[in-house]
């Protein structure tokens, strides 16, 4: 019998696991498109290049942003919600199975693949092998450092599956995968920071009501890298050594991250050289700012409540914007059963459950990174979702201090 979920997203009473088997065990699989998808288009570029399309096969290299913007929207429309809980009796077993956790660590090296294959053509003079006279031109550049920012951006979500875990090896893969886009301090900020902060206005990852992505950017970057280099510090402090102390960076895991990012592109500019440093720059603010439209959407305007002691309540599953949309699921790990995953942050991504409780979104989160762009569209498809989840009352919401007075007089709150 297949676990199906009730209306709100859990187990139905009855359900058996006898016969259940995960119908997602080889779909995780497709996660490995994104940083294979350079090696795959390569020999349609040629095949377009030898029929003298040389601009149409350009367009090829921008697959990255196709396949995010467009093809994982419709995928979710057409394949639509997933509606699969693993059992309770199958946890453990699907914990322990290796599997699993070779899909994930498989993104890494190819992910590194396809960035020296990226550095290769955006830097390469002589391009005739691929059917170019020259070198690629700015539009298949352009696409180029598009889709390359995507691996890093995905990569990122791979380092946050493996950031949560016990295994130093993990641990370090998931160090390694940040390294390219530059933002090593995620793997502090957000095991230690945001998930003690989320949904309260101290956690600069969790996006207030009336806020707009482009408001939220700035702040969630600046305010996470400062809160990093802050909970490393405290850390370091309480082993009492002191943490600006030079023979203390290798052991400071903010510092010893980006360092690898260093290293890393230092190499690569030996290799390929200054005309590198375009791909450089872009691909480390382009594949971050998809990470940071996802924490735009993820919390947005949720807020745990104050307890009597002034303490914050427990993140429950009303906290996180779930989507249990199928396409995105596949290619992003779970990324948005996003409940659970704050209620049992080391729980695998296999076991994610939809929960109770979750406020779910009518799309999944590769339809809505978009929509976050365009405030306007995104307050008139969101806002009315967050007033509906707090029953009217706004001020249970985490207002925008700047707009809290005009959203207090639109929605009718009283504080």
């Amino acid at each position: 019998m297949t676990t199906q979920l009730t209306p709100g997203g859990g187990l139905s009473a009855g359900d058996a696991p006898v016969g259940w088997r995960d119908r997602k065990r080889y779909l995780w699989l497709l996660g490995l498109f994104i940083p294979t998808m350079l090696f795959l288009i390569l020999p349609v570029v040629w095949g377009l290049n030898q029929l003298g399309w040389h601009t149409a096969s350009q367009t090829l290299f921008f697959i990255g942003p196709f396949l995010l913007y467009v093809m994982l929207p419709i995928a979710d429309i057409r394949l639509g919600v997933d509606g699969q809980n693993p059992p309770e009796s199958m946890m453990e077993q699907l914990d322990l199975d290796k599997y699993y956790r070779y899909c994930i660590y498989a993104y890494i090296p190819l992910q590194y693949a396809s960035v020296v294959l990226g550095a290769y053509l955006f830097t390469a003079k002589d391009l005739s092998w691929l059917g170019y006279q020259g070198p690629l031109g700015w539009l298949g550049k352009i696409g180029l450092a598009l889709s390359v920012g995507i691996i890093g951006g995905v990569a990122i979500n791979t380092a946050h599956e493996l950031g949560h875990k016990r295994d130093s090896l993990e641990r370090w893969l998931s160090k390694i995968a940040l390294a390219q886009v530059c933002y090593g301090h995620f793997y502090i900020e957000h095991n230690r920071g945001h998930h003690v902060r989320v949904a309260t206005p101290e956690d600069p990852a969790s996006a207030r009501f009336g806020e707009s992505f482009w408001a939220f950017l700035p702040r969630t970057v600046i305010g996470s890298a400062k809160s990093a280099f802050s909970l490393e510090a405290a850390r370091i402090r309480r082993t009492g050594k002191n943490p600006w102390n030079p023979l203390t960076w290798l052991g400071n895991d903010v510092l010893n991250a980006f360092l690898m990012s260093v290293g890393f592109w230092a190499v690569m500019l030996a290799i390929f050289g200054p005309e590198l440093i375009p791909l450089i720059v872009f691909q480390a603010l382009y594949g971050p700012s998809l990470l940071e439209s996802v924490n735009y959407l993820e919390h947005y305007g949720l807020l745990r409540q104050k307890l009597p002691d002034g303490r914050y309540e427990r993140c429950a599953p009303q906290h996180s914007w779930n989507s249990d949309h199928l396409a995105t699921n596949l290619f992003l790990y779970h990324l948005q059963r996003h409940s659970d995953h704050h209620a049992n942050p080391t729980r695998r991504y296999q076991i994610l459950r939809s929960m109770d409780g979750a406020p779910n979104l009518p799309a999944g989160y590769g339809a809505l990174i978009a929509l976050t762009y365009f405030p306007p569209l995104w307050r008139k498809f969101m806002d009315h979702r967050v007033v509906e989840h707090y029953n009217g009352d706004i001020t249970k919401a985490n207002l925008n201090p700047r707009r809290r007075a005009k959203l207090l007089a639109r929605y009718g709150g009283v504080d």
